[in-house]
C-alpha cells in the first residue's frame, strides 16, 4: 500500500495519477477534503482536515500503508514541528518506507530559511530508522511568472538575486521523478538525497527573457538591494518569518545555492526534463494573470 498526502494539489495530485496509471498498485490518498480528491478508481480516500496539525488522525490514515510518499506542507510558522509530527506518526503506524520531498541544499545553514526546516525534517526521518529517500527538488518552474509583477503593460521581476542562477524543474518531471522511486520497492534508492532539477540553470535575466518569449509580456529582471526587497514586500502585510523566506530565497539563488543541475530526472524517467520554457508552453495556466 503507498499512500500519496497532498493528493488535492498540484504535486501530490500528479503523483497519485501516474501511480494509478502503473496499473495495480494499492494506493491511498490522504487529504484535507475528500469532496476535492482525485477520482481515481480503487483508490482509498482518507479525510484527514487537520492535515500534519493533527497527528493522531494522521497516524489513523497511515494504518496499513507500506510507503509514504511526503509532501512538505504549505509555508506556515510551525510547518517544521508539523513535519516531525507527521513523522512521528508516520513511524508510529508502522510506516516502513518514507519518501520525502524535500528541497535543493537542504542544510541546516542554508541561507534560504525555509529550506532549513528541510535539513531538520530529513533529520527526523533518518533518526526514525524507517526506509527512505529525499527528493530535493529544485525549485518549481511554474513559479518564473509568479516572480513577475504586471506593471503598465509591461512585467517586473524585482529581486535581489544578482546574477545568481537557479535550475528550476517541472512539476510534471517531479512527478514521473517520485512515481518511479515509489514504485521501485527495492532497496536502491535507500538512504539517498536525489537532487531533482530542470536541464539548465537560469539567471533572473535568462528567466525574464523566457517569460518575454513565451508569453508575449514585456518582461525585464530589476535587481534589488535586501533593503528594498523588504521594503516592497511589507504592504503585503505577510508576516516577517515569511517574507524573510521569500527575500532569502533569492539570496539563496544570490549565493549559488540552487544552481546545481542534474540528470535525475533523465535517469529516472527516460525522458529530458523539461526547460523552463518547454514548461511554460505546457502549462499557459501558469502565467495567464500576466497577459
Amino acid at each position: 500500500m503507498i499512500a500519496v498526502t497532498g493528493a488535492t494539489g498540484a504535486l501530490g495530485g500528479r503523483v497519485a495519477a501516474r501511480l494509478a496509471a502503473a496499473g495495480d498498485v494499492p494506493l491511498r490518498l490522504v487529504v484535507r477534503d475528500a469532496g476535492r480528491a482525485p477520482d481515481i478508481p480503487g483508490a482509498d480516500v482518507v479525510e484527514n482536515p487537520g492535515g500534519y496539525a493533527d497527528p493522531a488522525r494522521f497516524r489513523a490514515a497511515l494504518e496499513g500503508v507500506d510507503t509514504l510518499y511526503l509532501v512538505s506542507a504549505a509555508e506556515a510558522e510551525d510547518r517544521l514541528q508539523q513535519h516531525l509530527d507527521a513523522v512521528d506518526a508516520a513511524v508510529a503506524a508502522g510506516v516502513q518506507r518514507i519518501v520525502y520531498t524535500s528541497f535543493l541544499g537542504a542544510r541546516h545553514d542554508a541561507v534560504f530559511t525555509l529550506v532549513r526546516q528541510h535539513a531538520a525534517t530529513e533529520d527526523r526521518i533518518r533518526e526514525s530508522g524507517v526506509r527512505h529517500t529525499f527528493l530535493r527538488h529544485s525549485m518549481y518552474a511554474d513559479f518564473v511568472p509568479f516572480f513577475a509583477s504586471p506593471e503598465d503593460g509591461r512585467a517586473v521581476i524585482a529581486a535581489p538575486a544578482g546574477d545568481g542562477r537557479t535550475s528550476f524543474v517541472s512539476r510534471d518531471d517531479l512527478a514521473d521523478v517520485g512515481a518511479a522511486v515509489l514504485l521501485d520497492d527495492s532497496v536502491r534508492f535507500d538512504g539517498q538525497a536525489l537532487d531533482v532539477t530542470g536541464p539548465e540553470a537560469l539567471t533572473m535575466a535568462d528567466a525574464a527573457r523566457v517569460l518575454t518569449e513565451v508569453t508575449g509580456v514585456p518582461t525585464e529582471y530589476r535587481p534589488q538591494t535586501v533593503e528594498e526587497a523588504w521594503a516592497t514586500r511589507r504592504p503585503s502585510e505577510h508576516p516577517d518569518w515569511e517574507i524573510e523566506g521569500w527575500v532569502t530565497s533569492y539570496l539563496a539563488i544570490a549565493a549559488g545555492e540552487l544552481a546545481t543541475v542534474t540528470d535525475v530526472v533523465p535517469s529516472l524517467t527516460g525522458h529530458p526534463a523539461l526547460t523552463v520554457a518547454e514548461h511554460l508552453r505546457r502549462h499557459p495556466e501558469d502565467w495567464a494573470h500576466l497577459r
